[in-house]
């Protein structure tokens, strides 16, 4: 009885081990139990039905405020989430990942206006990119179309609440914790973890091809001024000199920094890449970082945040057949699917 005991617990630890990801940035233990799936689909989803209007059909309408229109308009939620969707996929892109990221698109925005305000007057959210989500009503065809209505109505619920539906493009091989990709300072949330990124290595589709390509790999230079001020907005002055040394203090499970260094000076790596810009330093798992003739090097992995769904995850997991509910319960755990309306 004992061997079998002790048989079950090295197996136990090998899987633990094995996920990569049992504590958060801080070495807090991650809980690793799984709730009773059926509980989880007894509780109910709290989201903010009071803060909206339904129509006819029990839809939320909304009111978005267009940045390029700089007015508002009124839409229901199925038609803003069509617009979100062309915004952060190509609308050729396998369904199930278009359903999934509609899915991810709908619970984000009942999210924001569950916890927060639009900064636009009258509006429940905008088409800002720096508030919300990206929008591009312009893109959305029949396959756009057919992703939100065959999802429609459904979000992800974590014990009975809104998760923050996070996502990012290429999570360069393995997603990580908020704690670590977001520089979240609060209790790692329940729903987020490491898991493998299931990128594609390669794709046929030639504009893919370069997307793919720059998303997997990238490298970026600053100036030392550049990486001095955004050194400075997060509260350490340094004076960079040819033989100064920045150096990765700490790394989460995935191989992303978490903290980076210089004249003995530390910041947050994901702020630091937020004040450098995001679209150049375009991730935290950097492969190498120098100082030499008056720059700043770095080259790197991924595209994004690291948190939450791989869009281009969420592209290879479809083209090995994968549903969009497989795709998202990848990336979050102890989450469920709920149909809202």
């Amino acid at each position: 009885m004992m061997k079998r005991l002790a048989c079950a617990m090295l197996m136990l630890y090998l899987m633990l081990s094995l996920t990569g990801c049992t504590s958060n940035a801080h070495g807090a233990p991650v809980p690793e139990t799984t709730p009773d799936a059926a509980q989880l689909k007894a509780d109910a989803v709290n989201w903010p039905k009071g803060k909206l209007t339904l129509n006819s059909e029990g839809i939320p309408e909304l009111h978005i405020y267009v940045v390029e229109e700089k007015a508002s308009r009124a839409m229901d939620i199925e038609t803003y989430v069509e617009g979100v969707l062309a915004g952060e996929m190509k609308n050729d892109w396998p369904l199930e990942a278009l359903k999934a990221q509609a899915i991810l698109a709908r619970t984000f925005v009942l999210k924001f206006i569950q916890d927060k305000e639009s900064k636009y007057p009258d509006a429940d959210i905008s088409t800002d990119i720096e508030e919300a989500q990206a929008y591009a009503a312009a893109d959305v065809n029949e396959r756009i179309q057919q992703a939100v209505s065959e999802t429609r109505g459904m979000v992800l619920s974590s014990r009975g609440a809104l998760p923050y539906a996070w996502f990012h493009a290429h999570s360069g091989g393995a997603t990580d914790l908020a704690t670590v990709g977001l520089g979240w300072d609060e209790a790692e949330p329940a729903y987020t973890q490491c898991t493998q990124g299931n990128e594609p290595q390669n794709v046929f589709d030639t504009a893919d091809a370069q997307s793919l390509r720059d998303a997997q790999n990238w490298v970026a230079e600053f100036t030392m001024e550049e990486v001095e001020s955004a050194f400075s907005k997060l509260g350490a002055d340094i004076t960079l000199q040819e033989n100064s040394i920045i150096s990765i203090d700490a790394k989460g499970d995935s191989g992303r920094a978490i903290t980076l260094s210089a004249d003995g000076k530390e910041v947050d790596a994901a702020d630091l890449r937020i004040r450098l810009g995001s679209t150049k330093m375009r991730s935290t798992l950097l492969n190498t970082l120098s100082v030499r003739a008056g720059k700043v090097r770095m080259s790197g992995r991924g595209y994004g945040h690291g948190v939450g769904m791989s869009q281009w995850g969420a592209y290879g997991m479809a083209q090995q057949g994968k549903t969009a509910q497989e795709i998202v319960q990848h990336y979050f755990r102890n989450v469920t699917l709920e149909k809202l309306w």
